[in-house]
């Protein structure tokens, strides 16, 4: 009998959608992908689909608290520091959207 491979398990969402989420969610579904993981019984490529999206989602809470720092800074009239990279998160009026 031929051996046969599964087709690479697809994330429930899009790796290149992350960039719309709000830090809450990213963070929510970052939460969720860990403790998948920790818990284990994953396959090998489920655990590296698993490990890519938490991978980007970090990312982009990162983007995000870059953002929040950068926003304090410029409010206090203070300088972010050469360190800060720019974020493309959203500044909105009264915190996260």
């Amino acid at each position: 009998m031929p051996k046969t491979t599964e087709p690479a398990p697809t994330p429930a969402v899009p790796l290149d959608d992350a960039h719309d989420l709000s830090y809450e969610q990213a963070r929510d579904e970052l939460v969720a992908v860990v403790a998948r993981l920790e818990a284990g019984g994953a396959t090998l490529e489920e655990s590296l689909v698993l490990w890519e999206r938490g991978e980007v989602l970090a990312a982009r809470c990162q983007e995000w608290l870059d953002g929040a720092r950068e926003r304090l800074a410029s409010a206090r009239g203070e300088d972010p520091g050469p360190d800060a990279e720019p974020s493309d998160a959203p500044a909105t009026a009264g915190g996260a959207r």
